[in-house]
């Protein structure tokens, strides 16, 4: 019954609306810039959360939190919705979403890497088998040698790949960082603090580049302010709320792996909306690379 499979759904919905959100935001990226998108997003998700919170706990902003809570989840904001979307969002305009997503299936195996090594949690032979099954779908997809040739060559912008691998890091970290702080707190709450200190962060940095021009013209641009709007609906607002919701009904285990598919879920809509040729070799690659985060958290 549909009624019993609520964690799993919800997982699902998640992978669905984070991977809309990129597609939304990798489109204002290319006509604002990804500071400008990274930037208004932050006051957009931490708007729309602030409202639900104020709803389901009866605070506007996290004023119960401990100051644990906040040094703890304040590192994870800079780290995680400062230095990794920083990297993320621009992976998005060099390589595109479809890429950046596949890049990104390395984060819950680094994660759980990082977990066994500070967390001290446990980690199988299976799971490091995991973690090279996901590597090598992403080599498959990134990779190849032509005929005679000694050497592998990148079929992407190098760049491109760099800021997504840095922007799988910068997740992966901020998770560890976000697990530590936030305990038995409230994980909406939790959430908005992490956006505080990310959005002082890309003040900060507006400030010292003096790039608010750019802050301008991309809240002048009408579609573009759209576009951000409804990623951020899709992304800090339903898309985090739903993965809660399937973090309380499932394990944690199967809901990162289904969540994990997302590099398969956007080939369809980069065919559809970018008109991209997606090679079977490419198929490939993303199926191994969710295969491989199956094989992490599932067996």
């Amino acid at each position: 019954m549909l009624s019993s499979r609520i964690g799993e759904i919800a997982a699902l919905a998640t992978a669905f609306c984070w991977t809309i959100m990129g597609l939304f935001f990798e489109s204002a990226g290319k006509k604002v810039g990804s500071l400008a998108v990274n930037f208004i997003r932050l006051v957009f998700g931490f708007f729309f959360i602030s409202v639900f919170t104020y709803f389901t706990r009866g605070y506007l902003f996290p004023m119960d939190a401990t100051l644990y809570n906040w040094t703890w989840l304040s590192v994870s904001g800079v780290i995680g919705f400062f230095l990794g979307d920083l990297f993320l969002f621009q992976a998005y305009i060099e390589v595109g979403t479809r890429i950046t997503l596949l890049i990104m299936a390395a984060s819950p195996p680094f994660t759980a890497l990082l977990g066994f090594l500070f967390l001290k949690e446990d980690l199988s032979m299976l799971g490091i088998l995991g973690m090279l099954v996901t590597v090598i779908g992403i080599a498959i997809v990134i990779l190849s040698k032509d005929t005679g040739e000694k050497r592998f060559k990148f079929n992407h912008s190098i760049k491109g790949l760099s800021y997504a691998t840095l922007g799988a890091v910068g997740q992966s970290v901020g998770t560890i960082f976000t697990k530590v702080g936030m305990g038995s707190y409230s994980p909406f709450a939790a959430t908005q603090i992490r956006i505080i200190a990310g959005f002082i962060s890309f003040a900060i940095l507006f400030l010292y580049l003096n790039r608010w021009d750019d802050l301008k013209k991309a809240i002048k641009d009408k579609r573009s302010m759209v576009l951000i709007a409804l990623g951020s609906i899709f992304g800090p607002f339903v898309g985090v709320s739903l993965q809660l919701i399937s973090l309380q009904y499932t394990t944690a285990g199967i809901s990162a792996t289904i969540i994990a598919i997302m590099p398969i879920l956007v080939i369809p809509l980069s065919i559809i909306i970018y008109k991209e040729k997606i090679t079977a070799r490419e198929m490939l690659g993303a199926v191994i690379s969710v295969l491989g985060v199956a094989i992490l958290f599932l067996i």
